[in-house]
């Protein structure tokens, strides 16, 4: 199981990793295509979310593959998984259900990896 932890967290890593890059880097008008929800936000709140998905990503990775403050790790897990459920309840808001496949992927697979890594496959302090 700690492996496939491992997987789900580099699986994790990339794809908010990915987004988070995009959502810094680009402007927010050409973000729209891809993100349609972005007219709602001003340039500032979509740069803010994609530095908390930078910051998730590496918090999914470095305290545990480091060793330093493991528990950092599924703190992270959590905290992309409230931005999951604040991005999905947005997308139900705005009636995009191919946003919402997608959100709720990612919300169930960020629970699986706090679930695991504070539970019965964590690291001892």
């Amino acid at each position: 199981m700690n492996v496939f932890l491992w997987i789900v967290q580099a699986v994790l890593a990339a794809m908010f990793a990915m987004s988070g890059r995009e959502k810094l880097l680009r402007l927010k008008d050409e973000l729209a295509g891809r993100y349609p929800w972005t007219a709602m936000f001003s340039q500032t709140a979509v740069r803010a979310i994609g530095v908390t998905e930078l910051l998730g990503t590496i918090g999914l990775i470095v305290p545990a593959a480091a060793g330093i403050a493991p528990v950092l790790t599924p703190i992270a897990a959590t905290g992309l998984a409230i931005m999951m459920a604040l991005a999905g309840a947005m997308h139900i808001r705005r009636k995009e259900p191919a946003g919402l496949k997608v959100t709720a992927v990612l919300l169930m697979l960020c629970v699986l990896v706090a679930w695991g890594r504070f539970g019965p496959y964590g690291w001892p302090s």
